[in-house]
């Protein structure tokens, strides 16, 4: 991606007349996020005119901090958001390595951010590090993460926040600030996740007896969270997402799905049957964040004024648009390419539904 430069917006930061510091805005990592962030900072510009954005999808394993040379800020796009590009299976590009690969990015990071005196890292994850249940309450900006990473890309993202936290902790001259930005479900251009996976099944799964609301954020203004984060230098989290929380009656409707209800025991029991064959790599504990409440209250960039670009309406309807044509089958996504990685909402709705059928079958024929 080609360097910008020109001047950020300013905000408090201390900088004389009230100017952004100078100096590079580093972005590490890859996926639709890191694209959405680095044209957003680009466009805004890197600071006082000298400033420049630049994209790295990795770090050198020696001297990372020789490639963050010049930063003030390092961003580090934990989630890439593109489960395309998630390998699946034992072996060279295994999920172990795939977990190891991203705490090591992260070690980097913050090494390197250490070692070429960068002021602030800024780190984008999820809100399902907080995890997900059908009685989780709403998720508010200090709200402490898991500790224990599970299987899954959710567990990766949990062991990357680990890494986060010790360089938090830490003290000194050369230790930089760390916030943590931790959004809703993302949508948008290139956005492939679980969440958009579970809307590309044949129906749309629901736990019986639980109300899942859904919130999502466009990618776009996951980015803007970024600029704002670094406007105002902050340390700390930040959760991040549109407004209203949608119902899931709202959800169905425009969706146009018809919806597939089985108890607890049997969708979760399904995916992990599913996973223990082979047939879905994802592993069954994912699931809940599919069916079950993550809801975020995004107070923190609320109060700085960031105002995001999409209504909650919106990111559905982008959301809609993002997977119309597309069939997620056995939790692989089927659109002319096999996907290694895919929904364990979509795999068991698929089931579900085909047992929905065989029962209507059996009552009509005897």
């Amino acid at each position: 991606m080609p360097e910008v430069s020109g001047p950020l917006r300013s905000g408090r930061s201390g900088a004389p007349d009230g100017a952004t510091p100078a100096g590079d805005v580093v972005v590490v990592g890859g996926g639709p996020i890191a694209t959405a962030v680095v044209n957003r900072l680009a466009a805004a510009g890197a600071g006082n005119g000298s400033g420049t954005v630049r994209a790295l999808p990795d770090l050198p394993e020696r001297s990372p901090g020789s490639a963050l040379a010049g930063a003030r800020v390092v961003v580090l796009v934990a989630d890439p958001a593109d489960l395309s590009a998630a390998p699946s299976g034992t072996g060279p590009g295994s999920p172990a390595e795939r977990r190891a690969a991203a705490v090591a990015l992260a070690q980097r990071t913050v090494a390197g951010a250490r070692a070429a005196r960068v002021e602030q890292v800024v780190a984008v994850t999820s809100a399902m590090v907080h995890g997900a249940a059908p009685d989780r309450p709403v998720i508010h900006d200090d709200d402490a993460p898991l500790t224990t990473p599970g299987p899954g890309l959710v567990g990766d993202l949990v062991a990357v926040e680990s890494v986060l936290a010790r360089a938090a902790a830490k003290r000194g001259p050369r230790a930089p600030r760390v916030v943590v930005l931790r959004p809703a479900a993302v949508v948008g251009p290139g956005v492939d996740t679980l969440v958009t996976r579970h809307f590309a099944a044949p129906r749309l799964l629901v736990v019986r007896g639980v109300e899942r609301p859904w919130q999502l954020v466009h990618v776009d203004d996951v980015a803007s969270a970024v600029e704002v984060a670094v406007r105002e230098r902050w340390s700390g989290a930040a959760t991040v997402a549109a407004e209203p929380v949608l119902h899931p009656d709202e959800v169905v409707r425009v969706a146009g799905m018809r919806r597939i209800e089985l108890a607890a025991v049997t969708a979760f029991g399904t995916a992990e049957r599913l996973h223990r064959v082979g047939v879905l790599p994802a592993p069954a504990e994912e699931l809940a964040f599919t069916v079950y409440p993550w809801t975020v209250d995004p107070a923190r960039l609320r109060a700085a004024g960031w105002e995001p670009a999409h209504d909650a309406r919106a990111c559905l309807d982008v959301l809609i648009a993002g997977v119309r044509g597309r069939v997620a089958l056995g939790g692989r996504q089927v659109d002319g390419r096999d996907v290694a990685l895919g929904a364990a909402g979509a795999a068991v709705a698929l089931l579900g539904t085909a047992a929905v059928w065989k029962q209507a079958r059996t009552r009509r024929y005897g």
